[in-house]
């Protein structure tokens, strides 16, 4: 989330604006971040989804939200939450989808002795991590790594292609609006 505020804005030309962010979790470092330079903050310790996800939906709609990019929000998203915004979900994830959905993906490929790995920013749809990709980053998986290197690598990827991708989408949403 940092980078994606990083590099929208320092760029008066990028075609997206981070003017919300919400959190499951008061005490995120993200909360702090975004309101030290001046972006509304949400969050809230709802412990059922529907309330959780009423109090983001509200939110997200009363801000004239167009574009959500999830960036470290660890909670799966409700069906009927990600049809409301289908289309307008996009989501980094540790992995080259369709492998290695969900979590502990760097053990995973590690495991599976794959010579590769990344990330993929994908859409967001109900099912868990299958949306179709948008842009993906590659990364040779190395004699000797470990989790810990390869998420390294790994996170260095996501930094480069996330703030590409949001341009992407927020580009093609804008010309959308454009025709209509």
């Amino acid at each position: 989330m940092t980078r994606l505020l990083d590099v929208t804005q320092a760029d008066p030309n990028y075609p997206a604006e981070i003017v919300l962010v919400l959190s499951n979790n008061p005490e995120a470092e993200g909360l702090r971040v975004a309101e030290s330079r001046g972006i509304a903050t949400v969050s809230s310790t709802h412990k059922r989804r529907s309330e959780l996800e009423a109090v983001f939906h509200s939110a997200l709609v009363g801000a004239g939200i167009e574009l959500i990019a999830l960036a470290g929000y660890m909670r799966v998203l409700s069906a009927e939450f990600v049809r409301e915004w289908e289309g307008r979900i996009i989501n980094i994830h540790p992995s080259l989808l369709p492998l290695y959905p969900g979590l502990d993906t760097h053990r995973r490929a590690l495991e599976a002795g794959d010579s590769e790995h990344g990330c993929t920013v994908h859409w967001v749809i109900p099912e868990l991590d299958a949306g179709e990709p948008i842009t993906q980053a590659r990364v040779p998986i190395l004699a000797g790594d470990t989790e810990s290197t390869l998420a390294q690598r790994v996170l260095e990827q996501e930094h480069l292609i996330y703030p590409r991708a949001l341009a992407q989408v927020a580009k093609a949403i804008l010309a959308q609006g454009a025709h209509t």
